[in-house]
């Protein structure tokens, strides 16, 4: 699953064993050689899916972690674009990020301005300051009491007609590997948090898209699934991931 770049055994056992502000702290640095970091074919796909819904002058990433999804947002927005997170380790590798990639390929134009924040994403800083906000592997961070305050925020950052985007993978069959291991992962990871503190929050059986729609309508958006091109297919030829594409009213 890693890369020999990325955390041993050790690392990523003394990481489970913290708050998820301190495990990622200690994990930024490898991050991206796990299979954790959000696949290129997936954000590409996302960029390609947002474009038509443009244009946009300011985007905000959400729990950006070491900047991946920066780069979605930089293609898209043509003023400035913000990464929020609250693990340090994690702003500091996403701005080392920054500071080394080409920008991508796009119709001449001034390059956004990029900043970064830290920010608890159940308590974000800003009011109508977004016309896009995006998000990638991070809403299993939230226990689903949580979602209500992340959504209500994101909310409150985006202008009117602003759009809150993310993936979305669709179910595993009860008959598959991944349903089992990902059933397996969120029971052991139960029981950690009974057994032992700080709580580290990573679950994921918890973001089904019925439970993720309704909360996103309470908070105040429109909701839709937005086709995806070349997105993989299950084994019964339905997607095997949407974007989820939240419009504030």
């Amino acid at each position: 699953m890693f890369t020999p770049e990325g955390p041993t055994l050790r690392e990523l056992t003394v990481q489970a064993l913290s708050s998820v502000e301190r495990g990622y702290d200690l994990l930024a640095p490898k991050f991206d050689h796990t299979p954790f970091r959000t696949p290129d074919r997936i954000l590409d796909a996302t960029a390609e899916a947002l474009r038509g819904l443009g244009p946009f002058e300011a985007g905000l990433d959400v729990c950006c972690g070491t900047g991946a999804g920066m780069g979605v947002l930089r293609s898209l927005c043509r003023e400035r674009i913000v990464g929020a997170d609250f693990s340090t380790g994690m702003l500091a590798a996403a701005r080392r990020t920054v500071a080394v990639s080409p920008p991508p390929p796009m119709p001449p134009r001034t390059e956004p301005t990029v900043t970064y924040v830290r920010a608890d994403a159940r308590a974000l800083p800003f009011t109508s300051a977004f016309d896009l906000a995006v998000t990638f592997g991070a809403l299993g961070h939230f226990l689903p009491v949580e979602r209500a305050a992340v959504f209500a925020g994101v909310h409150r950052a985006l202008r009117p007609g602003g759009i809150f985007a993310f993936p979305i993978a669709a179910p595993p069959s009860p008959r598959s590997v991944l349903y089992w291991t990902l059933l397996g992962f969120d029971a052991v990871m139960r029981v950690r948090n009974v057994l032992w503190r700080p709580p580290f929050v990573m679950y994921y059986r918890t973001c089904a898209l019925r439970d993720i729609r309704a909360d996103l309508r309470a908070a105040g958006f429109t909701v839709e699934l937005v086709p995806v091109r070349g997105a993989a297919r299950r084994p019964d030829g339905s997607p095997g991931w949407g974007l989820v594409a939240a419009r504030r009213s």
